[in-house]
This record gives structure tokens, C-alpha cells and sequence, in this order.
């Protein structure tokens, strides 16, 4: 959450400090050419590894374990991918596409379809009036006293944790993303059976060379892994205790950007890994800052070193958190429902 200092909270106004941000989002052909060497190298080395030992005879739970940093380096490859996304990557829109196209074949998401629900992600997150597309389904507590109980059990179900980390990633990666979001258009569309197509074609050369039943003892754990990683990374980044979320017509922008996405302070490793998004404060602020650039502008910009970090000891409390409380302005529990009357609400949307 952002503190309170009318000094701070001034300088995020003033035009200079704003014009300063723009040396972050100057994309660095070597740094990202270095970042695709040492995520997508190491990616394909382990996966030549694994393929080998299987066909050696050694135990599934060696190859199993190998699982663990080859998810770790598919994370970091979505992270990129997220960052062509963007435009940000590399300053070629042309070399962005197609580096997009290449990870969201591994990432087993079509880049046209996810960019466009992503930006709409970024317009809203915060509004409550402008819920989902992109985000975690968030309902307040006066929409869930007044809904049917079909509707409170389905909700209940989607945010239990075991559910959320556990079913969803796996849903996510298998079925929704085969399919063009809502209001696509040709483009989006177009990436979603061109995704499709290439990734029946990887599993088809894949059965061919070594064996479907090797393909999918790699690829699942793998995929699983990193899924299950991905949808924490995405939950706790806008679900968390002290988040901002406000009504359309007293909407902040800037609000919904500082106080309204987390600053998840990881261990280096695990920064590295996800490739600086637990800076998402400030990639909310200016989405065109590539993630390579991302500490740079926390370490030179004094004014997103005033929102509190997240610890990851914190954030487990989130798991709890699923109703926005519009009277008190804060996430609460299932539990404190109990004494509240369930009765509908005149105008509740």
C-alpha cells in the first residue's frame, strides 16, 4: 500500500518526474538477447536432459525433479512473452510479434488473444465497474449476499485455494486459452488456431521421435508447475491485504496502479526467475518498461519505493481474502459473513 505522505503522493503529479520514466522504456537489444540465452538455452538443454534420462532407464522421480527448474525457466519464458506483449521487449513491433508467436507456442497461450484480454486487464484493474476480463473473479460482499446460492457455491468453489492453484492453471493451459476470448477479432482469433495448430504439430513430431508417453511425463509436470506458479504470481498482484479497488466514477488510474498492485518483494533467485514482475507496481504505472529495466527504475525513482512491499510470509494471508468490502475498503474473508443478513441489495451491480 502506498503511504500516506502528501509529499510523496505530490511528486507522482509533477510532469518531470513523469518525463523521467521514459529512459526506462528504451528497449536494450542486448540485454534481451542475453535474457533469451540464458532462459531459452538452459530450457532446451534441460529438456534434451530429461528426453535422455528417460531413455536411460533412470528413475522418473530423478527426471521428475528436473521438472522443478525447467518450469522455473518456462515461467521466465511466459514473462517475456508477456513483455512482447507489451511492445516492450524489443523495440521492433515486427521481432516482438514473432518472439510472441515463438514462447506462446512453450507458454501454450496465443499471443494475439492474450495481448488483447491482457490490455483490457490493465484499463481496468481496480475499477469495480469494469470487472472481468483478465482478472480474478472478485465479487464485493453486498453482490454475494444478494446472489442466488448456485451462484455464492460456484464462487466459493472457484476461490478455494486448492481450486485456484491447483485446477485452475491446469484449465487455463489445457482448455480456456484454446479458445478466443470474448469480442476477439480476426487477428486474436487467427493466433489461437495458428497456437493450436503448431502445438498439435510439436506433440505430433514429438510422438514420432520420442514417444508421446515421454512428451507428456515431460510436459505436464512441467507445464503444471509453472501454471500453478503463474496463477499466484497473477493472484497475489491484485489480491491482496490493503489493494485498492473503487467504483468507475472515483477511479484512480495512478491509485489503481500504486495501491492497487503489489510490490511482491521476492528472494533474488525467485526475482530473477519471474523476471522482476513483483515490481508490478511500477509495470502497472508505465506497462512499457521492459522487465530487464524494471529494477533500474525502482533503485532511481524514490516515489514506488514508498509502497510497502509484500513479503511472501504476508502474502499467504491472501488465500482468505475474497470479498471486496465496499463500506470498509478492504478484502475480507468468507468468515466474516457469518452474522451479516443475506438479503439483496437495491441497485447492486
Amino acid at each position: 500500500m502506498l503511504v500516506e505522505s502528501g509529499a510523496d503522493r505530490n511528486v507522482l503529479h509533477e510532469p518531470t518526474w513523469l518525463h523521467g520514466l521514459s529512459k526506462y522504456e528504451r528497449p536494450n537489444v542486448r540485454k534481451a538477447v542475453w535474457q533469451l540465452l540464458n532462459t531459452f538455452v538452459p530450457y532446451l538443454g534441460l529438456w534434451i536432459l530429461m528426453v535422455a534420462m528417460l531413455r536411460q532407464g533412470y528413475p522418473y522421480w530423478v527426471t521428475l525433479g528436473l521438472s522443478v527448474p525447467a518450469a522455473a525457466l518456462l515461467i521466465r519464458i511466459f514473462i517475456i512473452f508477456h513483455d512482447c506483449g507489451h511492445g516492450s521487449f524489443f523495440a521492433s513491433r515486427r521481432a516482438n510479434r514473432i518472439l510472441g508467436y515463438i514462447s506462446g507456442v512453450l507458454t501454450f497461450a496465443p499471443y494475439e488473444d492474450w495481448r488483447h484480454a491482457h490490455a483490457a486487464h490493465h484499463a481496468t484493474t481496480g475499477d469495480l465497474d469494469r470487472r472481468g476480463i483478465g482478472d480474478v473473479w472478485t465479487l464485493t460482499v453486498q453482490e454475494y449476499l444478494a446472489a442466488p446460492r448456485l451462484k455464492r457455491l460456484a464462487y466459493r468453489f472457484i476461490r478455494n485455494r486448492f481450486v485456484i492453484l491447483g485446477l485452475v492453471p491446469a484449465v487455463l493451459s489445457m482448455v480456456t486459452n484454446r479458445f478466443p476470448h470474448r469480442g476477439a477479432g480476426p487477428r486474436e482469433r487467427y493466433s489461437v488456431w495458428f497456437t493450436n495448430v503448431a502445438i498439435l504439430a510439436v506433440i505430433g513430431a514429438a510422438s514420432l521421435t520420442i514417444g508421446l508417453g515421454t512428451y507428456l511425463a515431460i510436459q505436464l509436470p512441467i507445464m503444471l508447475i509453472a501454471g500453478t506458479a503463474g496463477v499466484w504470481l497473477f493472484y497475489i498482484q491484485h489480491q491482496y491485504e490493503g489493494v485498492y479497488w473503487a467504483r468507475h466514477q472515483v477511479w484512480d488510474p495512478i491509485r489503481a496502479a500504486l495501491d492497487g498492485s503489489s510490490y511482491y518483494k521476492l528472494p533474488k533467485v525467485l526475482q530473477w526467475v519471474t523476471g522482476n514482475i513483483g515490481l508490478h507496481h511500477i509495470h502497472h504505472f508505465r506497462p512499457r518498461i521492459p522487465n530487464y529495466n524494471l529494477q533500474a527504475c525502482y533503485d532511481g525513482e524514490s516515489a514506488f519505493r514508498t509502497v510497502e512491499p509484500l513479503t511472501i510470509r504476508r502474502s499467504l494471508k491472501s488465500l482468505r481474502l475474497n470479498l471486496w468490502d465496499e463500506e470498509a475498503q478492504e478484502l475480507v474473508s468468507f468468515r466474516s459473513m457469518k452474522g451479516r443478513r443475506a438479503q439483496a441489495t437495491p441497485g447492486v451491480r
